[in-house]
């Protein structure tokens, strides 16, 4: 049995088992076999559900098929015990040898330990951040780039072939609002006369875009036309001689200094998309046109919604999508009262460009207050690609800043909201990445700055950091004591296990054994934070056989009176180094080597 995956070969010989009890077993029926973790160390190691699954198709009380698994299970090497449970179950308690046999496994292997292959090469794109571009990165789009990000990682990691992309939201009267402002900066820049009153009265809808970091924009414009754009008396001029340029100059402006902000959080997108550029392309228009060939769209009146009634919801004919017909609760308008496409139109026009791009799958990380926006999406995706490609949302909700239980405002030159290079300049990359990963995406956060910051358990970032840097420093002193030869991993790999007996350092390795069951796990649910809480648990399992040993020098790692012991320990610790970078670097967070 040579798959590193424990849970994956022991589910190989469970398939057999039954499969030698109920000889035409149906394909469905052994898809749906599974082994997991006991929720009581004290039933055991593993549990499988065969006999439940299994008893209609054989035709056989779940209890008789169980009865024969213990019989046959029960036989096999690395089982120690088998014992049927409950309604069906059957419990597993496996030889310590069996988790022992993974350490060199883990060492060979190093962070490909745990890489899964069931995306199977399938094309996924996964679209994250995507904020329009009216200003600095706020903690909101924080969090969404770092779920996007280590989520791509993820799956990645679990075999798919992954796409990151960026849309950049550039059309629209968003970004016409903040062409108006840049404006309004440049005339500061030339000496306009102007009050910012006086302009304010002169805007579509008032000045929006008040803070600072609009002025750097100003002066560049100034720097590039002179005064070329403002009128005479240097007031306003006539839109439509400048808005152009200034609306393509501002959003080069902010997607640079959103870029460098990406940089920062460590996040690189493969791809950037223009929704300007797709726009003026005529895509949605083409669109529209492909789904009227469907049959997909029609003139209609749409019934007033009960309750809140939506923005996109007029009283009047107006061009709709059915959208109903794939699961959706209502159809959708595709054209605005002006003829102008909706946004969603525009949207589907994206979708379509990805499916078109061969995409298998499609993955949009959104603002929790998007959630209306999923079943149409869906449904789009669905009629766009025949069905063919799959779509689904992660939601993130609100992150509220807190220090002493108090709300954070740490920002002036954005306005009043918190900026992302603001908090990774208070608490850094690292922290910043891996706290926002230790709540479910669709959970509301609360980034408190004083527990992000402390040098104890109950901040997540520090104790895994710390498990790692204890690793490292055990291996940087068995390397002055046995060599660097000697600490390999080919050389680690090769040295006896059998002294590794103590229930601390099996919890250990019974950790390192479920790492490749949490990454197809996360990944299929689309959860990164499991692998923050992985993280935790193993760091835990570690920190308490490291206490172990303060309190049993038999138990410590580095004894000079006995190395064959010693190297057996130090194969445990390499591998749980490798087990944290692995997981780490899914993250996006840097292991350190020592803490300071």
């Amino acid at each position: 049995m040579s798959n590193a995956d424990l849970f994956a070969r022991l589910r190989e010989t469970v398939l057999a088992a039954l499969t030698d009890l109920v000889p035409d077993l149906p394909a469905e029926i052994a898809a749906r076999v599974e082994v997991t973790p006991t929720r009581d160390p004290a039933h055991g190691d593993m549990a499988t559900n065969a006999a439940m699954v299994s008893a209609k198709a054989a035709k056989q009380p779940p209890a008789k098929i169980a009865a024969g698994l213990v019989a046959k299970l029960a036989a096999v090497p690395d089982i120690a015990a088998a014992e049927a449970a409950g309604p069906g179950f059957v419990n597993l308690r496996l030889k310590p040898n069996a988790f022992r046999a993974l350490l060199p496994v883990i060492l060979m292997r190093q962070e490909a330990y745990g890489d899964a292959s069931i995306g199977a090469g399938v094309k996924v794109n996964v679209e994250y951040v995507s904020a329009n571009p009216t200003g600095p990165m706020h903690i909101g789009h924080c969090r969404g780039a770092v779920v996007g990000d280590a989520l791509a990682n993820l799956l990645i990691k679990a075999g798919y072939d992954v796409t990151k992309e960026y849309y950049i939201n550039d059309a629209g009267a968003q970004v016409t609002a903040l062409a108006w402002a840049a404006y309004w900066r440049y005339l500061q820049a030339i000496g306009s006369p102007l009050t910012e009153e006086e302009f304010g009265n002169e805007v579509p809808g008032g000045l929006q875009y008040r803070g600072e970091y609009l002025v750097p924009v100003g002066e560049a414009l100034a720097g590039d036309h002179g005064a070329a754009l403002a009128t005479e008396d240097l007031g306003i001029a006539a839109p439509e001689r400048w808005i152009d340029t200034v609306r393509t100059f501002t959003i080069d402006a902010m997607m640079t200094e959103v870029q460098e902000d990406l940089r920062l959080l460590g996040v690189r997108f493969d791809v950037f998309s223009s929704e300007r550029a797709l726009v003026t392309s005529g895509a949605a228009d083409a669109m529209i046109d492909r789904l009227i060939e469907y049959g997909l769209i029609y003139e209609g009146v749409l019934e007033p919604p009960k309750g809140k009634t939506p923005d996109d919801w007029e009283p009047r004919p107006q061009t709709l999508f059915r959208s109903t017909q794939f699961g959706d609760d209502v159809d959708r308008p595709l054209r605005k009262s002006d003829g102008s496409n909706t946004y969603f139109a525009n949207d589907i026009a994206y979708h379509a460009d990805k499916i078109g791009r061969g995409y298998q799958q499609l993955i949009d990380v959104l603002g929790a207050d998007h959630g209306g926006y999923v079943a149409r999406m869906r449904a789009a995706v669905r009629a766009v690609s025949g069905d063919q490609v799959s779509f689904e949302a992660v939601l993130c909700q609100i992150v509220h800043i807190v220090r002493g239980g108090q709300p954070v405002r740490m920002s002036k030159r954005a306005g009043s909201y918190v900026t992302l290079r603001d908090l990774l300049e208070e608490v850094g990359r690292d922290a910043v990445r891996f706290t926002m990963l230790t709540r479910k995406a669709d959970a509301q956060m609360e980034f408190d700055l004083d527990q992000v910051l402390a040098t104890t358990r109950d901040n997540p970032a520090f104790y895994v950091q710390y498990a790692h840097a204890r690793c490292r420093s055990v291996l940087r002193a068995a390397t002055e004591m046995f060599g660097p030869e000697a600490l390999t991993h080919s050389a680690l790999a090769d040295v006896p296990l059998d002294g590794l007996t103590d229930d601390a350092e099996l919890a250990v390795i019974k950790r390192l054994a479920s790492w490749p069951r949490t990454v197809q796990s996360a990944a299929s649910a689309k959860e990164p934070h499991r692998i923050a809480f992985f993280l935790y648990d193993l760091a835990a399992d570690f920190h308490m056989l490291w206490n172990r040993g303060r309190d049993d020098t038999t138990l410590r790692f580095l004894q000079t009176d006995n190395p064959v012991e010693t190297r057996a320990r130090l194969a445990l610790v390499a591998a749980t180094a490798i087990v944290i970078r692995s997981g780490l670097a899914v993250m996006g967070v840097e292991p350190v080597e020592e803490m300071r």
